[in-house]
């Protein structure tokens, strides 16, 4: 029977805690020590005071850490968040409900979120940051364009990985739908949608970004029948968003006559 090897002692009490640390998995502990110690003996603190710092360096660490996986996990990109995001601009859109939704109550209720406007009203700035809110207190969140979620989910039929596949945005507790209708659904993608849609309806939620109002979503699925148990599934308990006013996005110049012309 093999032994298990074991250091040597270590002579220096301060060596020894490291070691003990690292031994632990306390990296973050191990790598402040020095530090926390020096500055216990300037200013004296309580026992329990100094066990407090110890601990809590080690949590807020791993914290981070958790944190940075999620939204590495998560496919979110570049986050602008609510700051500088011009509500006034949209005068539909309630800033107090915006924020409200920023607490994450609609995830632990399983509801969804669906964002509605015409293109470049901001609709994708505040889809991620409900999404980036939502990592923070350890949520799990993906974030997919629509089509390539279909299509990916298209694909694993072919090499027999489709119910992977399909746990991956089954999975997590928000996903982040963007771009939803950007172009009519064939059967086969109507079929998908409505798998995670049904699967989703009420065990977790879909923030959802489209650039159509209801009124026209039931020309985007081949069967009305499947377009009114879809959408049903969607706007059961959702909040919806509408997003109004002049896109945000502006070109750098313009060179040339007008196309209407």
């Amino acid at each position: 029977m093999a032994r298990t090897r074991q250091r040597p002692p270590a002579t220096d009490p301060l060596q020894e805690l490291l070691e003990l640390a690292r031994d632990l998995d306390l990296t973050a502990l191990a790598d402040a020590l020095p530090d926390l110690l020096h500055t216990a003996q300037q200013h004296s603190p309580s026992f329990t005071d100094f066990t407090l710092g110890l601990l809590r360096v080690e949590r807020d660490a791993r914290t981070q850490r958790r944190l940075q996986r999620g939204l590495k996990r998560s496919h979110l990109g570049e986050v602008e968040g609510l700051d500088g995001f011009d509500f006034a601009a949209r005068p539909k859109l309630d800033p107090r409900v915006v924020k409200e939704l920023m607490a994450g109550r609609f995830i632990a209720e399983h509801r969804n979120v669906l964002c509605l406007g015409q293109a470049g009203l901001g609709k994708t700035r505040i889809a991620k940051a409900l999404a980036h809110a939502a990592c923070l207190p350890g949520y799990s969140v993906l974030c997919v364009v629509t089509a390539d979620m279909l299509e990916d989910l298209h694909a694993s039929q072919a090499d027999a990985t489709f119910r992977r596949a399909l746990r991956r945005y089954l999975k997590p507790d928000v996903l982040l739908c963007d771009e939803f209708g950007y172009d009519p659904f064939t059967a086969a993608q109507t079929s998908h949608l409505f798998r995670v849609v049904a699967a989703r309806h009420r065990t977790g939620s879909i923030v959802l970004t489209a650039n159509t109002g209801f009124s026209r979503w039931k020309a985007l699925f081949p069967s009305e029948a499947v377009a009114v148990a879809t959408v049903d599934r969607l706007v059961d308990g959702a909040s919806i968003l509408r997003f109004t006013g002049t896109s945000f996005r502006t070109p750098r110049e313009i060179v040339g006559a007008p196309l209407d012309e």
